[in-house]
């Protein structure tokens, strides 16, 4: 084989790796527009199973990974309390969990027996009457890191 056909394939390659990371970028969210609004809340009163950690909102991620081994059926749920853009990382509060019931509906108890024996703490909220949300797509592990980036300055835009 000639020296350039091997040049060639080489470069092919490498453009196909760029082409796949940057597909991968895009899908995990890196164009997809961050949607905030206020209104009416989505869910009523909810019951769920979450840790709370204090540091970097980018280690969320092991948590939303925990919720979903204990139970891939249930929807999970992201409480960020700070703006990571003003507070320093090491002090950025978070909670992760899973929905266990929605409404008047009430978890089973093997749901909260399996989520309290993997340190997951059992919350209620009541029903709010009025919130200011935002969405943003979770299809892999780099969509934390981006939505880290861009949620928070889009909710501080809408505040505003």
């Amino acid at each position: 084989m000639s020296d350039w056909v091997l040049l060639g394939l080489i470069a092919a390659l490498v453009v196909l790796l760029l082409l796949t990371i940057f597909g991968f970028v895009v899908y995990s969210g890196l164009f997809t527009e961050v949607v905030v609004s206020a209104g009416s809340p989505p869910v009523g009163n909810i019951t769920l199973a979450y840790k709370f950690r204090v540091g970097p909102y980018g280690e969320s991620g092991q948590l939303f990974t925990d919720g979903c081994s204990i139970s891939s059926k249930l929807y999970s749920i992201g409480v960020y309390y700070d703006n990571p853009h003003t507070v320093p990382p090491e002090k950025c509060r978070f909670a992760i969990g899973r929905i266990l019931s929605e409404g008047d509906a009430q978890p089973s108890e093997e749901q909260i027996k399996r989520f309290l024996k993997y340190g997951f703490k059992i919350f209620s909220f009541p029903a709010p009457s009025h919130v200011v949300m935002a969405t943003f797509p979770f299809t892999t592990p780099l969509s934390i890191h981006l939505a880290v980036n861009r949620v928070h300055p889009a909710l501080d835009i809408y505040i505003k």
